[in-house]
């Protein structure tokens, strides 16, 4: 099928390359040229395993990128939407989702043949069929289900693993506004054989998408709760009492000879620095600030929120109990992305620890193996360093913020170095004795 897609972050760039290498003929479009001629290329302008290798395979062969939406639009069978929907004064921003959708509309006047346009952002409930349909019809001069299609094909991505969660989905979503829609949608996705498919209307779609991030950033929230419930009490490790919770049928299962297998979902109850990245923060402000639009206060989700809000305090009080007054004081956060195995740093938790211990003045340097945005206003005076050696000269703290492997080679550096800071564990993922001053979140 012939299939253009407005937008090559994340989602838009990985379900094109994906789409693309089970056959079908897709084109990407972004208003960057550098975005464009690097896509077509063959070079990835995003960091994601496997995505440079799916690049050379599809680019030129199924799938371009170009500038020109129009042009893409009326050269295919259906379009996507998969710009961003940031978070803006506490609410969605749908002002780049409005725009593909009024380009679109006018690109579809005149254009022979059923059209149908997808929306694969995630949007808040009501906003398929209310913003971007009444977009579409007023730039096109048509109307949705009557003369071209409208659906709504939430993603399901975990960036660092983008490429195995499109091409090995647990799910696929068909939201549509009419039968024919949802029918279009199966046949694009026809090669995903064996995956369990949901097909629905466009608003339950979309609710899906915000159900599924908002129980992640729930579990993420809980397990912190209780992290300082932990600390608070004294003599229990919330890594031990995780472990005992990871322990029950409902996260471990067993295979045949005994063997334990626990449930990828377990890795969210587990305590931290606190959630970041594109999705979870700004969804789960979202879904708040709608419910609180409809007179319907979301009190669980918006303590979520303050929870996750509150965990890089929970950083800086353990750098307290070792180092009062931080003036002076030469602190190395190891960690900027706000997951390991991508160079994405929205949200990052990174920054609020950050930004704490240089209102304190700490003298802040930083490592990140992939992720160095030099630019970014939350390191604005944070030396950035080029290698974990680099960052640990002469520091009196370190704070690891990220789970990036290579940090577990920290233990063995220190002792190399001959040097014995504090050493602040964000992510529980050193071995306290490994040290000689430690603190761990939950502990």
């Amino acid at each position: 099928m012939r299939i253009s897609i407005i937008g090559t972050g994340y989602v838009g760039l990985v379900s094109g390359a994906c789409l693309a290498e089970v056959g079908h003929d897709v084109t990407c479009v972004d208003l960057e040229p550098t975005k464009v001629d690097a896509i077509n290329a063959g070079r990835a302008p995003i960091h994601e395993a496997g995505l440079p290798e799916l690049l050379q395979r599809t680019v030129g062969r199924k799938l371009r990128a170009t500038a020109d939406l129009a042009g893409a639009v009326q050269a295919s069978d259906v379009t996507f939407i998969a710009v961003g929907t940031p978070a803006a004064d506490g609410k969605i921003d749908l002002q780049y989702v409005r725009r593909a959708a009024e380009q679109i509309g006018a690109a579809m006047r005149g254009k022979p043949g059923r059209h149908t346009v997808v929306v694969k952002s995630t949007v808040i409930p009501g906003t398929t069929d209310g913003a971007v349909r009444e977009a579409l019809e007023a730039g096109s001069g048509l109307v949705a289900g009557k003369d071209f299609g409208l659906g709504m094909n939430p993603e399901f991505l975990t960036e660092g693993q983008a490429i195995e969660d499109f091409m090995r989905p647990d799910r696929i979503v068909l939201g549509g506004i009419d039968e024919q829609t949802r029918d279009l949608l199966a046949a694009i996705y026809a090669p995903f054989a064996g995956a369990p498919v949901i097909r629905t209307n466009t608003k339950t779609a979309e609710m899906i998408k915000y159900a599924s991030n908002a129980a992640l950033a729930t579990m993420i929230s809980f397990a912190n709760e209780f992290g300082r419930l932990c600390s608070t009490l004294g003599d229990v490790d919330v890594r031990d009492v995780m472990r005992g919770v990871h322990a029950s049928t409902y996260f471990t299962s067993r295979l045949p000879d005994g063997t334990p297998v626990k449930a990828a979902i377990a890795s969210f109850l587990e305590a931290g620095c606190g959630f970041g990245g594109s999705c979870l923060p700004k969804d789960v402000t979202a879904l708040v600030a709608q419910g609180r639009d409809h007179g319907l206060p979301m009190s669980m989700l918006a303590s979520v929120l303050e929870i996750n809000a509150g965990q890089p305090g929970e950083v800086l009080r353990l750098v307290h109990k070792h180092v009062p007054d931080l003036k002076g004081v030469r602190v190395a956060v190891l960690g900027i992305a706000f997951k390991p195995d991508t160079d994405d740093v929205r949200e990052s938790p990174a920054f609020p620890i950050i930004r704490l211990l240089r209102q304190e003045g700490a003298v802040v340097s930083a490592y990140d193996p992939i992720a160095r945005p030099a630019d970014h206003p939350g390191l604005a005076g944070v030396q950035l360093a080029g290698s974990m050696r680099e960052v640990l000269e002469g520091a009196a703290v370190v704070v690891l913020v990220t789970r990036w492997s290579e940090f577990q080679q920290l233990p063995d550096m220190l002792r190399a170095m001959g040097s014995t800071p504090l050493v602040v564990d964000g992510r529980r993922v050193l071995e306290p004795s490994a040290f000689r001053a430690y603190e761990g979140i939950g502990r």
